[in-house]
């Protein structure tokens, strides 16, 4: 019988870091001989193709109505089922989703990550060990407004008000409250190398568990 493969949900306000620990998790597992996987949230927005540009950027990107939760539970269900997904590609410059996908195979361990992870409760159903990244509201903001002018395309004016607007309080009403679902709280994100360690002894670990 081939074992299902171990699910790791990580979550967290935007720019806490938790890309940087799903991404650091993917690495160290790999190196260690499972294959592991990373599946963003981000990558489920819904495609806004039949808006104008002026009613894209006014989107609200941090409440729950702005993903396409159930493709995203479909797709994760198919890689538990050890079968391959096209994965949806956003274009964050335009504002919706791209005519592109990506092929991602399915693997020994699957890290899915994203802002609202927590917040549908298929979701968390599907979850064998769940992560909330906790740092604090300064720094979070700081690392969103370079991610978001070099990565993103956005400008600084726009960041702000986009912040203030819709993440600063997204965050306090949708993912903070989500903190209590988690089984391990992870202070100031890919800078804290002592909970990376243990959360990939852990998943090690396990991964060696039949199930």
């Amino acid at each position: 019988m081939v074992q299902k493969p171990l699910v790791i949900g990580i979550t967290g306000g935007s720019g806490s870091g938790k890309t940087t620990v799903s991404r650091e998790l993917v690495r160290r597992l790999t190196a260690d001989g499972s294959s592991a996987i990373l599946l963003q949230q981000d990558s489920y927005y819904k495609s806004q193709s039949d808006k104008p540009m002026s009613e894209r950027i006014l989107t609200n990107y941090d409440h729950p109505d702005s993903f396409e939760t159930d493709l995203f539970i479909s797709d994760l269900r198919r890689l538990l089922r050890h079968e391959s997904i096209n994965k949806p590609i956003y274009d964050y410059e335009q504002h919706t989703r791209s005519q592109e996908v990506e092929n991602v195979e399915p693997a020994d361990v699957v890290i899915v990550d994203g802002v609202l992870l927590f917040n549908d409760e298929r979701v968390r159903d599907l979850l064998d060990m769940k992560i909330f990244v906790d740092t604090d509201d300064d720094i979070r903001f700081l690392r969103r407004l370079e991610r978001d002018i070099e990565e993103r395309g956005r400008t600084v004016r726009g960041v702000i008000e986009q912040y203030l607007a819709t993440v600063k309080p997204m965050y306090h009403q949708f993912v903070e409250p989500t903190k209590r679902y988690a089984n391990i709280i992870v202070p100031e994100g890919g800078e804290n190398l002592v909970a990376i360690d243990m959360l990939t002894n852990q998943a090690k670990a396990m991964i060696k568990q039949p199930k």
